[in-house]
């Protein structure tokens, strides 16, 4: 049976639906209510191991059949997981040597959820088990749109330190450094700390030691874990494409701010449809904002993988989020009024054509009973459910929105292996925060209404204007070289503190500071000098620092700003160097949000990069356009009525716009440009 690589026609629109906790007589209800609210798509069986095989080789497919066949009868079309998620109590029983073990040396017990080691033969024999045997059940049921592998996968247990992942660790590095224990203990330094290996026997994970550990180990094993938690990916996803070749495969990827432990842009590449599950954290300064990055993050990702058009106009999914309030926060909060589909519509207008959520019926038990859904404990008669009705019937207005494409002239380079890098002990301060410097300087773009593609080191940027390297830890020489081609061919490539100083193998590259930027930024820095939690400086601008300075010296560049106190007073703070056909800035520090701001539009100015329009802060546009189509997508999370200047069809009212259109409080358009 031939399926198309989409799972629907238009935009999908559902969620993750689980009949088995319910029954028979609400499953009954659900599907006319799915049809009410719009819902064309719902991901079944993702925690459903121990229902379907209840017993070691005993399958109970029954239920599932009802449940397939129901929704197919509705028009529904089905995203089916593997169920592997979460193994069964009874494996627990039979192999305890599947379950993970911490970096402590405790075991982990089911109970919850993914409570199994990556690199356990067990696992992998009796998932692919039941792989086999879903795939082949329902290869031609009509409903099936696409597999799903597992949930959230490393979300719990991408880290393993039992014996089993140390031998697959062992292998891995072997493999890495081509069976030689002298390549080994040269790219971990093992001179150090009298750490020589003599005998692969004697590797082992970065298991709790005395005091610090070897970072190189340490980023290594990062760099293991994700590989195997992937493999254990493509494992699935190898069974499903050979028993049903035509059906797309996915897996829920977690493209959110302070993610750590997978490398998706390693990832990406293996997906048929890129897929991420994003929910608004409460606890982040601006959550608002790192939703935007997620969406620019994922459609990024979305362009490496193996399915449809490569580029910025491949479409992806939202898998998850939430129509209000999660249950894992400290404080769970609740979506305002108009929330919903500001936040769902933010990830539609970043190049998602799929819209789906955590869950479709809240459940009434559970670790996550509290947890929104579409369809809320009080029912249909419930601000939630009426404004997910409202966006069920906006999405089937914007089919034409399908096949348009984000465009940005400005990239910001992310980068896992210099996340976990950064995160390592022993660095002059635990003040820096990677993630929180990508997060300020994407955040300076947002309010300027200016596009960003986040993108990996290796991305071809010859397409930008404007190229943010922010805390790049580590660098290796084909990123330097990547980012320095894209200064000498005419952009604008600004390079911050705590940037180039280590290779691949996390050592320091010698002769001078910021290492790997030094010829492209025209700087050499001799020593830093970081500043403590309530420590600030100023520069001669006026504008406030904090963090970190350094003795930086100009070695072609020209000062730009320099410290006007604090301990490398009359030192240059921020650098100008002309490089090629374009320019290299070096922010030396950490810039306060009114001077990173001021900078921003500097470079904004000189790069000739215009604003998508005119508006105050806390309002996000972003465009989406292709074969003659364009829609404009305006998001005002302020609590001022703000009026823009636009033309077209406001698609959500269904009113011309003639030049301006005021959007209230909290509310957004999509406006259809002529």
């Amino acid at each position: 049976m031939s399926r198309a690589p989409w799972p629907t026609n238009g935009i999908c629109f559902g969620g993750d639906y689980n009949p088995e906790q319910w029954p028979d007589d609400v499953q009954r209800d659900d599907v006319e209510l799915m049809r009410e609210a719009g819902v064309n798509f719902v991901t079944v069986g993702v925690f459903a191991w121990a229902l379907l095989e209840p017993r070691p080789g005993e399958y109970a497919f029954g239920w599932l059949d009802r449940v397939m066949d129901r929704l197919h009868a509705g028009g529904i079309r089905v995203d089916l997981a593997t169920a592997t998620a979460s193994p069964p109590p009874w494996m627990t029983r039979l192999y305890p040597e599947s379950l993970p073990i911490d970096r402590e040396g405790r075991r982990l017990w089911h109970g919850s959820r993914q409570t199994w080691c990556p690199s356990s033969p067990v696992y992998a024999e009796l998932s692919l088990r039941l792989v086999e045997r879903l795939a082949s059940r329902y290869a031609e049921h009509p409903a099936l749109a696409m597999w799903h592998v597992g949930n959230e996968l490393g979300n719990h247990n991408v880290h393993c330190f039992c014996d089993i992942s140390a031998e697959a660790f062992r292998t891995w590095l072997r493999e890495r450094y081509g069976d030689s224990l002298d390549r080994l203990n040269d790219a971990w330094g093992t001179a150090f700390w009298s750490q020589h290996y003599a005998d692969w026997a004697d590797v082992i994970p970065p298991r709790r030691s005395a005091t610090q550990g070897n970072p190189t180990q340490e980023l290594d094993f990062w760099r293991f874990s994700s590989d195997e938690v992937l493999l254990s990916y493509r494992r699935e996803r190898d069974v499903l494409s050979r028993v049903t070749p035509d059906v797309p495969v996915t897996t829920n990827f977690m493209a959110m701010a302070h993610t750590r432990g997978m490398d998706y842009w390693a990832w990406a590449p293996e997906q048929d449809i890129v897929s991420n599950d994003h929910y608004v954290d409460g606890r982040l300064a601006r959550p608002l904002v790192e939703l935007s990055w997620s969406a620019d993050l994922t459609r990024n990702l979305a362009a490496r993988s193996r399915r449809g058009e490569a580029g910025p106009g491949t479409p992806w999914l939202l898998m998850e989020h939430s129509t209000s309030a999660v249950n894992w926060q400290p404080v769970n909060y609740a979506k305002a009024p108009g929330e919903l589909a500001r936040t769902s519509l933010t990830h539609l207008a970043r190049g998602a054509d799929g819209i789906a959520y955590f869950q479709w019926r809240a459940s009434a038990a559970g670790a996550e009973k509290f947890h929104s859904a579409l369809l809320p404990h009080a029912g249909t008669d419930t601000k939630v459910w009426r404004e997910v009705v409202e966006l069920g019937g906006l999405l089937e207005r914007l089919t034409d929105v399908r096949g348009t494409a984000v465009a940005a002239r400005v990239a910001l380079v992310f980068d896992y292996e210099a996340q976990w890098a950064s995160g390592l002990p022993g660095h002059p301060t635990t003040l820096v925060d990677y993630d929180r410097e990508v997060q300020e300087w994407y955040a300076a773009f947002w309010d300027a209404h200016i596009t960003v593609d986040v993108v990996p080191t290796d991305a071809v940027l010859s397409s930008y204007d404007i190229v943010v390297v922010p805390c790049l830890y580590l660098c290796t020489d084909s990123a330097a070289d990547n980012i320095a081609a894209a200064g000498r061919g005419g952009a604008h490539v600004v390079v911050t503190y705590f940037s180039g100083l280590v290779d691949e193998h996390d050592h320091i590259r010698l002769g001078g500071y910021p290492g790997a930027f030094r010829e492209l930024l025209g700087v050499r820095s001799e020593e830093f000098y970081p500043l403590g939690p309530e420590e600030s400086a100023r520069l001669d601008d006026g504008s406030a620092v904090s963090v970190w300075t350094e003795l930086l010296s100009l070695e072609g560049a020209d000062a730009v700003a320099t410290y006007a106190d604090g301990p490398a007073a009359g030192v240059p703070a921020i650098t100008r160097h002309a490089v090629g056909q374009g320019t290299a800035w070096y922010v030396a520090t950490r810039l306060e949000t009114t001077a990173l701001a001021r900078f921003v539009q500097r470079v904004v100015d000189e790069a000739g990069v215009e604003a998508i329009l005119d508006a105050p802060s806390g309002v996000d546009a972003v465009r989406r356009e292709g074969d003659g189509r364009s829609f404009l997508f305006v998001f005002n999370h302020t609590d001022q009525a703000v009026t823009i200047r636009a033309s077209g069809l406001e698609v959500r009212e269904s009113v011309p716009v003639d030049g301006s259109m005021t959007i209230p409080a909290g509310g957004c358009a999509v406006i259809r440009e002529l």
